[in-house]
């Protein structure tokens, strides 16, 4: 898997308030209180069989809801991977070179290739007396979540109008919430691969802020 960087501009304006920041769809979830307590480190799990096995959650529930909305996410409503008013997310070829796709390759390509990873007993081992490599399995997990995140990033900024319209909200959220404290935990996110550039910010370090204020993720 390639690793991608952000960059470029959209062409939409944000004078309107997105719906995902606005109540009460912004505080829609299936579960209350902070998510501090649902990614705490298991007694006696090994950390990386724990953070290997989140991993494969959080593409299985991600691949789902992408599935769902996958007919809104089309080359022509989507022509850039967009995550916010000035953001689009580029794709680094093998080659090194920054190409734009649209949003529905982009996503695509990120869950064929984590597929690959997942199905690597080298990268992910499944079968006794194996173990995961120490030097490679932190550097390959940070990619991938690097990569889930902008996945979320576009859904809420292009796509969460049909997840309204599904009822998914209160799904969709919690998912994110999790992703996002389980992320925080184990150091797999930087605070600005949430929050973007100043002159790029990322659509959903707003809510990201916001949760943290309410007191649903940790600061």
């Amino acid at each position: 898997m390639t690793d991608t960087s952000s960059g470029g501009t959209g062409g939409e304006s944000g004078v309107n308030k997105p719906l995902y920041l606005c109540s009460p769809f912004a505080d829609a979830a299936l579960v209350s209180g902070n998510f501090k307590t649902i990614v705490t480190l298991p007694k006696y799990t090994d950390i990386m069989e724990w953070v290997a096995v989140n991993i494969f959650d959080f593409y299985t529930n991600l691949n789902e809801f992408y599935g769902a909305i996958t007919e809104c996410c089309t080359q022509s409503s989507c022509p850039t991977m967009s995550a916010g008013p000035n953001l689009n997310y580029m794709w680094t070829t093998p080659e090194r070179k920054q190409i734009s796709l649209s949003a529905p390759t982009y996503i695509d390509s990120v869950m064929s290739s984590v597929q690959n990873l997942l199905d690597d007993e080298s990268v992910f081992p499944t079968k006794s007396g194996q173990e995961f490599n120490p030097q490679t399995f932190p550097v390959t997990i940070k990619h991938i979540y690097r990569q889930f995140l902008r996945i979320f990033a576009h859904i809420y900024h292009a796509h969460f109008e049909t997840i309204l319209h599904l009822r998914a909200e209160p799904h969709f959220n919690s998912l994110f919430a999790h992703f996002l404290a389980f992320g925080r935990e184990y150091q797999l996110l930087e605070e600005r691969d949430i929050k973007g550039e100043a002159g790029a910010p990322v659509g959903v370090g707003l809510l990201w802020e916001r949760w943290k204020e309410s007191g649903k993720l940790e600061h």
